[in-house]
């Protein structure tokens, strides 16, 4: 199955520039090309590399005495014409687990939600308008609610966030997105002057990994999970040097 039989064939492409075509040298960067994305296939090294980004932070557990006035949920993808239990329009699985997180903290520490995130594509849903109806029907009242629905990115999640915490006097956000997100969403509201408390969740990889064979073998998650560390990692340096 994908991607192994294309790392099984390039290896034989390999073999057969070497002993058909006497061209060792094209074989060599073939076979170094495939034995990387090999390793970037395998749960082993998806465990070690995204471990290190979602590391970067971890939950307090004296939440209660941070002093946190009120929870900004970050977005992270929604559809808006398929099912749900009260009419149309679901979260996708990341925003759907920070949402959740959301919610026990606000029974927690009784602070308002502030929903950050608009419609990022013309058939993708409106995030916080989406995430506001699933809130309310797990019992979140409206005047725990605040939506921002203008941002499309999380930069804009922190420029937006920002004027409607001064509007509202807010001083002390708690930030609940993915760990392996985090990284990138606390450099975006310091460069909008905000002190946050991270809250990290939605964890993609255990970070006490125990080894196991199975791990060597190619997998399309882990794949995805090493490809999303790149994109963070490029993102953050971009957001660094640029301010962006």
């Amino acid at each position: 199955m994908p991607p192994g039989i294309f790392i099984v064939a390039f290896f034989g492409v390999a073999i057969y520039a070497w002993k058909c075509r006497h061209d060792p040298k094209l074989a060599i960067i073939i076979a170094t090309l495939t034995f990387a994305l090999y390793l970037l296939c395998t749960g082993f090294v998806a465990e070690k590399i995204l471990g290190s980004l979602e590391s970067e932070y971890t939950p307090p557990i004296d939440i209660e005495n941070r002093g946190g006035d009120v929870i900004i949920l970050l977005g992270g993808g929604a559809l808006p014409d398929v099912p749900d239990v009260d009419g149309n329009g679901v979260l996708c699985s990341s925003p759907a687990n920070r949402l959740l997180t959301a919610v026990r903290l606000q029974r927690k520490l009784n602070v308002p939600i502030l929903l950050s995130g608009g419609q990022v594509f013309s058939d993708t849903g409106a995030e916080a308008k989406i995430a506001s109806k699933v809130l309310k029907s797990l019992g979140v009242e409206d005047k725990d609610i605040i939506m921002e629905t203008k941002s499309i990115n999380t930069t804009q999640n922190a420029k937006f966030s920002a004027e409607i915490l001064q509007q509202k006097n807010l001083h002390r956000p708690i930030i609940v997105t993915s760990a392996f997100h985090m990284k990138r969403a606390v450099l975006n509201f310091e460069q909008q002057g905000i002190e946050v408390i991270p809250y990290p969740t939605d964890y993609m990889v255990t970070h006490s990994p125990v080894f196991h064979y199975t791990k060597l073998r190619p997998q399309s998650e882990a794949l995805l999970f090493n490809v999303m560390f790149m994109q963070e990692t490029l993102r953050t340096f971009v957001t660094k040097i640029f301010e962006i």
